[in-house]
């Protein structure tokens, strides 16, 4: 069947429905799509709107503070954020705010140039955003390592704690991270005990909050620890240290607004495209953050199956970029603090339950009802609370988990430059560092290139680890020189990249090898592609995997020298294209076959056994030794798959590959059609008791999980089904497709509904015969009795599965239909986001 079969779906037109004479019935029509209006306000928006808004007051509260900047600034930026970012922002469920990232840069623009030039600073800012984002450059903010982006996080994080420690201590933080350090001491000298001990009451609660026990705890835990932190110690400190240095919120009608940047040019410019890059960084990277959590948000709450939440879909970052934009040069203009996605309020967001857009935009209509109405009560909160909340929040910025994944990619070193800049020389020059650390580290490694001698078997075995470029030349035609001439050696390259200088070092030392009777092979340790400067003819080959190679590489005689890309010349100097990655030709030369098929007596072998011994050669030299110890494991502790997967024998059906299972996994049947012939069949003369057998063993001894019946799209069983007449001649293979003939009746009778395919009809009658029978074969399975008394147990799940080989695509029968429960036989699509193996354990589809 053609994959590019036009696909009806459940309402096309009167003309493309099966004609009542066709036996078959209409599916059920799917039902109506969610309304079109673009911005609902539903209640979770709501609740999440005034969750966001209790822990977006203290937070925009204290990183004024901490930036030395009006306190009604973080109000301003936290209601435009919310409302403005909100409403143009291309991530629905980021809440924008005060920036916690631009806190020390702010802070030292506030010290250099006063208050109402930053916030011209920020105004630049923002259009500078505003025109990346226009020019599509938002997906390039991504491209920078994230070891550089997450170091200068950290490093501000440091930063910000240092300050806040000293209005803990009850003192005031100095203008750098190294004074700050340095005037530690001497503030723990004169600590007065009222500021550190309201900061040290905060930063308890907001720890021990989160992991209050019990069924009380988990219903006060609904307040969000940042309010409730702020709440307390405000309490404590109006009975116990009434004295205590409180928030000071001046009058609204001494705000003061932007001014006319004085200073040299080239520095405010350094500063403004510092506050676009930390601010675009820090709101891009949390919007990537939002996507995943709310993906995970949704595919936790449905379980796999569809949820009644309306999806919001993967953030547009170049219209986020845009919004952040707007939002800061209005946030300047206002007179307000920059603003960026923030991924302490948008992570509270997306737990609350926000669905859209709706829950950042009243969040911002609260703050700002809360800047006219509460600024008494904002004003008895003691600025100690405020600074230990944001120096949590530095603190947090220090990630472990981004310290581990950093270190796991051997980035650790750049991560650790980059902190290390910010910390003594400022974001922008702790950027750049990283930058540099991160260009010397990858040119330190294209360089690395290690490369061994060995003799296996009277064949040199050259292993080149790592890439090959113009550095390695000298030590690789140094290696490759030792080796006597006239030899049989494999060249092993496990490596991704290969320049022009290498590829004709190898090429004029194979050249001379061949010349003077040697033989060269070029292999690659998995079988993967290491460079690919083949002829056009064998282009076909490079998506693929090397057991589909060698279909590519029998077009010649020669073709099947190598397998992989390597075009290099033969002793005569003509060209010829040897692809190079897993080699079939060395393979069979290391059983004893030459490149044409013959033994090594010379007797030409059949291209069959040919192609067998060169995948099997291939297995032992590439696949043997990755999966030994594993296979060793499983032959000391017997087998253990967890499901039974019943699927038909063609050629085309890699259940290893479209379950990405492995050796272990799964206990496989494969006959003609996938059929399960019915219990009451498999004592009759003609009756056959393997896959009872298999059946059998599987549920009762191996005690499987589940079983998978697997149809897939062609089906040859199913189409010689389709044709057969009375006459048709009663063979071993029409006597085992008559356990089939059920299936063909399932489809014609009136009694069931028509299978259908992801929201679709069948394309034609083959395909819904092999929807039907995977159907059908799940009821023949009920009807064994050991499969009957597991499934009464509620100890065994049975799943039906349907393959398009044309579209390479796997579709899920639903969750009702499988357990024989549903009246709706309906195959759900596969994404590329799901598990297959979790989806089948859940018994949902995907």
């Amino acid at each position: 069947m053609s994959s590019c079969a036009p696909a009806r779906s459940d309402h096309s037109s009167r003309d493309s429905r099966p004609s009542p004479a066709s036996g078959i019935k209409r599916p059920h029509s799917p039902p109506p799509p969610p309304g079109g209006r673009r911005f609902r306000i539903a209640g979770a928006d709501l609740s999440a709107s005034i969750t966001v808004f209790l822990i977006a007051v203290p937070m925009s509260l204290g990183l004024a503070v901490a930036m030395d900047a009006p306190l009604q600034a973080g109000l301003v930026s936290a209601a435009i954020g919310g409302i403005v970012a909100g409403l143009l922002g291309g991530t629905p469920l980021q809440v924008s705010g005060p920036s916690a990232g631009l806190t020390v840069v702010t802070a030292e623009l506030i010290q250099v140039y006063g208050w109402r030039t930053t916030c011209a600073i920020t105004v630049g800012a923002g259009l500078l955003q505003i025109l990346l984002g226009s020019l599509r450059a938002a997906r390039s903010a991504l491209a920078v390592s994230p070891a550089i982006v997450h170091g200068t996080l950290a490093g501000i994080g440091v930063a910000i704690a240092l300050a806040q420690l000293h209005i803990v201590l009850g003192g005031s933080p100095q203008s750098s991270v190294i004074d700050n350090a340095l005037a530690l001491p001497a503030q723990l000298e004169r600590i007065s005990p009222a500021a550190p001990l309201i900061g040290s009451l905060t930063i308890a609660v907001l720890v021990l909050w989160p992991r209050l026990p019990g069924r009380a705890g988990q219903m006060v835990r609904r307040v969000p620890a940042a309010l409730a932190a702020v709440a307390i110690a405000t309490a404590a400190a109006a009975l116990a240290t009434p004295g205590i240095t409180r928030v000071d919120l001046p009058s609204w009608r001494s705000h003061a607004l932007p001014e006319m940047p004085q200073g040299p040019v080239l520095a405010l410019a350094t500063a403004v495209f510092t506050v676009m890059l930390v601010a675009s960084l820090e709101s891009l990277l949390a919007a990537v953050a939002v996507d995943k959590m709310a993906a995970d948000r949704t595919a936790g709450r449905s379980g796999g199956k569809p949820s009644g939440h309306e999806p919001v879909g993967r953030s547009d970052l170049d219209r986020e970029l845009r919004g952040q934009g707007v939002a800061n040069s209005l946030a300047g203009l206002l007179g307000g603090l920059p603003i960026s996605g923030g991924a302490v309020r948008s992570s509270a967001n997306v737990r609350a339950g926000a669905t859209g857009r709706a829950a950042t935009v009243l969040h911002g209509l609260w703050v700002l009802l809360a800047a006219a109405l509460l600024v008494t009560v904002l004003e008895w909160i003691p600025l100690a609370a405020l600074a230990a909340l944001v120096m949590m929040v530095g603190i947090q910025m220090v990630s472990f988990a981004h310290i581990r994944n950093v270190h796991k990619h051997r980035e650790f070193l750049v991560y650790g430059a980059t902190i290390t800049g910010v910390v003594l020389f400022g974001v922008l020059k702790g950027v750049a560092l990283g930058v540099a650390v991160a260009v010397a580290v990858a040119l330190h490694r294209l360089a690395r290139t290690r490369i061994t001698v060995t003799e296996q078997d009277g064949r040199h075995l050259v292993t080149v680890r790592g890439q090959l470029t113009f550095l390695a030349v000298p030590r690789l035609s140094r290696m490759l020189g030792q080796l006597p001439h006239g030899v049989d050696a494999i060249v092993e390259l496990d490596g991704f990249f290969m320049d022009h200088a290498a590829f004709e070092t190898i090429q004029d030392w194979r050249s001379a090898q061949l010349a003077q009777g040697g033989h060269v092979v070029f292999t690659g340790r998995s079988g993967s592609r290491v460079a690919e400067p083949a002829a056009a003819e064998h282009s076909c080959c490079r998506p693929w995997t090397p057991w589909r190679n060698h279909h590519c590489h029998d077009r010649s005689e020669h073709a099947t020298a190598t397998r992989a890309g390597f075009t290099a010349k033969d002793a005569t100097g003509r060209g010829a294209s040897k692809p190079w990655g897993v080699d079939d030709t060395g393979a069979g030369a290391a059983a004893g076959t030459d490149p044409r098929g013959s033994t090594a007596g010379g007797a030409p072998r059949p291209a069959g056994a040919h192609r067998l011994l060169n995948g099997l050669s291939s297995f032992q030299r590439n696949t043997a030794p990755l999966v030994r110890e594993e296979l060793a494991r499983l032959a000391a502790e017997g087998q253990r798959p967890s499901q039974l997967f019943i699927t038909c024998a063609d050629s085309r059906l890699v259940t290893s590959m479209i379950t990405s299972s492995g050796p272990g996994d799964l206990f496989t049947v494969r006959n003609v059609g996938n059929l399960v012939p019915p219990p009451d069949t498999e004592t009759t003369e003609s009756g056959d008791d393997s896959v009872a057998a298999a059946i059998e063993y599987a549920v009762d001894v191996l005690r499987v999980g589940s079983i998978t019946v697997c149809g897939h799209s062609g089906c040859g069983a199913m189409q010689a089904l389709l044709g057969a007449e009375a006459r048709t001649p009663r063979t071993p293979l029409w006597r085992w497709l008559r356990h089939g003939l059920p299936s063909l009746e399932r489809m014609a009778s009136r009694h069931h509904s028509w299978a259908r395919i992801s929201g679709r009809l069948p394309t034609d009658a083959v395909e819904q015969l092999c929807l039907t029978n995977v159907v059908q074969q799940l009821d023949h399975l009920r009807a064994h009795e050991s499969v009957a008394r597991r499934l009464a147990d509620g100890t065994l799940e049975l799943h039906g599965m349907y393959f398009h080989v044309g579209e390479a695509q796997a579709y899920l029968l639903s969750e009702g239909a499988s357990a024989g429960t549903g009246h709706d036989e309906v195959f759900d699509r596969v994404g590329p986001g799901v598990d297959l193996s979790t989806a089948l354990d859940a018994g949902a589809p995907a």
